[in-house]
């Protein structure tokens, strides 16, 4: 059993990739409140716990739309954005654009007979005072949770973005699909979302033009494709490389053969770099002085090992493919070499500390 979205080449042609500050504000509160909760968000889980225990969010009009006992949510709750990405604010824009009648057939379509909370019955009664309303909750819902993180989770994404976009160049929209998720697929002009989820067939009606793509960093392991929507359909799937978000210092130590390279501290960065961070957040983590870090990445970036780009007023520095493989060699044993003296002192670099 399958969902299936009719696209076209027509509709191929106009796809297009988004990434959305909203979009992961909606999935920290899923995973706040335990909805397909992921165990690699465990850490940063564990910071917003803490977070609302010193100062609760207020979400009346929110909370209730997102979780009410049923599945899914109203789809104005993330609008696709109208490039490819943008700030909160314009993300907050297009929600208070929201059609009147699209909110209450949202509402009506959530709730059903069933009667609705005060909040949300207000929503459907004067839809423009309660989509204000609605940006104002979950702009305070940003702030708190997720743009602390918002530069390096922006990072994450856009990274993701840049590896999808060579796979469709390489493959096609066969090999994107394909890579996107094991339960996505796309063959004779239907993308088709598989899975054990499905217990019937069913299909979306899908907005004008193409699919807008977005990756998501702080959602659920699904796939989730809007049914019905007033502005273009969104496909929100599993971000590559959530995995080293939340831990800038990763679990192993680093491999022997690269700490003899380029010394225990630089061994470390060009570990903990495979995930965005600024020299603020490596100094925290490691327990030294920013200085130090920066001084330690700026010999790393100074040999192609690690490169920067400047995220508003951080600059947020990630291992390149040459650092990544120099930390994947140093990592595996090297074969032994016809010949070579049985004994000899480790080189040690002239860069080291």
């Amino acid at each position: 059993m399958a969902l299936t979205v009719e696209l076209g080449v027509d509709e191929l042609a106009a796809t297009r990739f988004a990434v959305s500050p909203l979009s992961e504000t909606v999935a920290a509160l899923q995973q706040l409140a335990g909805q397909d909760r992921q165990p690699v968000h465990a850490r940063w889980l564990t910071w917003a716990q803490d977070e609302l225990a010193r100062a609760p969010l207020a979400l009346p009009l929110t909370w209730p739309l997102l979780f009410s006992g049923t599945p899914g949510w109203p789809e104005f709750l993330v609008p696709a954005p109208a490039g490819p990405g943008g700030s909160i604010d314009d993300d907050l824009a297009a929600l208070r654009r929201t059609p009147a009648e699209s909110v209450r057939a949202n509402v009506r379509r959530r709730f059903g007979a069933d009667p609705a909370p005060a909040a949300v019955a207000d929503l459907a009664a004067d839809p423009a005072a309660g989509l204000r309303e609605l940006a104002a909750e979950l702009r305070a819902a940003h702030d708190r949770l997720v743009g602390p993180h918002w530069p390096r989770i922006r990072a994450v994404l856009e990274a993701d973005v840049a590896h999808r976009a060579r796979r469709l160049a390489r493959g096609g929209a066969a090999a994107l699909f394909a890579d996107l998720h094991p339960d996505l697929s796309w063959r004779d002009g239907r993308l088709r979302l598989g899975g054990d989820r499905w217990r019937e067939d069913s299909a979306v009606d899908r907005g004008p033009g193409g699919l807008v793509l977005m990756p998501v960093l702080l959602g659920s392991a699904y796939v989730l494709i809007k049914r019905r929507t007033s502005t273009q359909t969104t496909v929100r799937y599993p971000a590559r490389g959530a995995g080293a978000l939340w831990s800038v210092r990763l679990g192993r130590p680093p491999a022997g053969a690269t700490v003899r390279l380029l010394g225990r501290a630089r061994a470390e960065l060009l570990d903990a770099l495979r995930s965005p961070a600024s020299t603020t957040d490596l100094a925290r983590a490691l327990g030294v002085t920013p200085s130090a870090v920066g001084q330690h990445v700026r010999v790393l970036r100074e040999n192609g090992l690690v490169t920067g780009e400047r995220h508003g007023r951080s600059v947020l520095y990630r291992t390149t493919a040459l650092g990544a493989a120099l930390h994947d060699v140093g990592a595996r044993p090297l074969a032994p070499v016809a010949d070579a003296p049985t004994t000899r002192p480790p080189v040690e670099s002239s860069a080291c500390p």
